[in-house]
């Protein structure tokens, strides 16, 4: 991010770049920034954009050789190609003795950090990935944006805001405007307008579902899994989300019982704080030895569906009824 924001400042760019990464909205805010500072805003002559798996490389090429008309440089902007997942050796060598006149910027989701053509962007150019923020980076950049509207927020409502939009920085951006418009006369943005205005996200009613059944309340387990069929959701999803939540309590549990702490599980585990806190306290009303199980019967349900044995939306009834029920003493 540093080398990027340097070229920015000092309006000295490569050849090539690369932004990369699974979060989009960070991705898109520096697309923007940075197709603006190669061309101007309403130069359409000298920007040829492309999107999708099917891009011709020797159209690329004949349009990188073809000189800019009146400015400086021609852009290519190239978006989710799939070049950095399949191998383009004709691109990567091209890329290799790049005009002056021509620049390439490549946004992609998924690439191999293997590749010659990765290789290649990153020798000659300048490579930027944009990963999940960590819940204090989302917790800065949401308190910027509310001090700018003069809003505070206390801890436990910024904690309630986090687990409701995850860590998707687009999610949050809509939830933000949606409640800041809720508490417009306001100052302080409490958990009661959080929950009244703020959509949850589906692994959230997971979280529900699953407390729901530890409190021994099936019929609310059922409602929150009728709801998501409402909302479209595939019951196939909901039974991997399910399956993946108790996998996450399975080893939550395991590391506490190592004695590591909240911020060491959620290290090593790759969650947020606030995930490894929340699934640190809904682990405690399982037994170890009842999660392995209810992960090995997610596994036979999903194995039951794909061979025809079981419908699928029956199959997520069956896990949620199978965990409700009391283990044998």
């Amino acid at each position: 991010m540093k080398n990027l924001l340097q070229d920015l400042k000092t309006n000295e760019f490569k050849n090539i770049y690369l932004l990369f990464g699974e979060e989009d909205y960070l991705k898109k805010q520096y697309k923007k920034k940075l197709q603006d500072a190669l061309i101007s805003q309403d130069d359409t002559v000298n920007l040829n954009s492309y999107e999708g798996k099917n891009i011709s490389v020797k159209e690329l090429i004949d349009q990188a050789e073809t000189m800019p008309f009146f400015a400086e440089r021609r852009l290519l902007l190239i978006e989710d190609s799939g070049f950095f997942k399949n191998a383009s050796p004709e691109l990567a060598e091209y890329l290799e003795h790049l005009p002056d006149t021509a620049c390439f910027m490549f946004v992609e989701t998924d690439v191999d950090k293997r590749g010659k053509l990765y290789k290649t962007v990153k020798s000659k150019g300048r490579v930027m990935e944009f990963s999940s923020q960590n819940e204090d980076t989302l917790t800065r950049w949401i308190l910027g944006i509310l001090k700018k509207e003069n809003k505070n927020i206390t801890r436990s409502a910024m904690q309630l805001f986090l687990e409701k939009t995850g860590t998707d920085m687009n999610r949050i951006s809509t939830e933000l405007e949606k409640l800041l418009s809720y508490t417009a006369d306001r100052e302080v943005v409490t958990p009661e307008d959080i929950e009244a205005i703020c959509t949850t996200q589906t692994v959230n009613k997971i979280f529900d579902m699953i407390n729901a059944i530890a409190d021994g309340n099936q019929k609310r387990a059922y409602d929150l899994y009728y709801d998501l069929l409402a909302l479209k959701e595939p019951p196939m999803r909901i039974l991997f989300l399910l399956a993946r939540q108790f996998n996450q309590l399975f080893h939550v549990k395991q590391m506490r019982a190592l004695g590591y702490d909240v911020q060491a599980i959620a290290s090593k585990l790759g969650m947020q704080g606030f995930v490894a806190r929340n699934c640190l306290r809904q682990s405690g009303s399982f037994e170890m030895e009842r999660l392995k199980y209810l992960i090995d019967q997610c596994v036979e349900a999903e194995e039951a569906v794909k061979t025809g044995n079981l419908n699928e939306k029956l199959a997520v009834e069956l896990i949620l009824s199978e965990a409700g029920r009391k283990p044998a003493q």
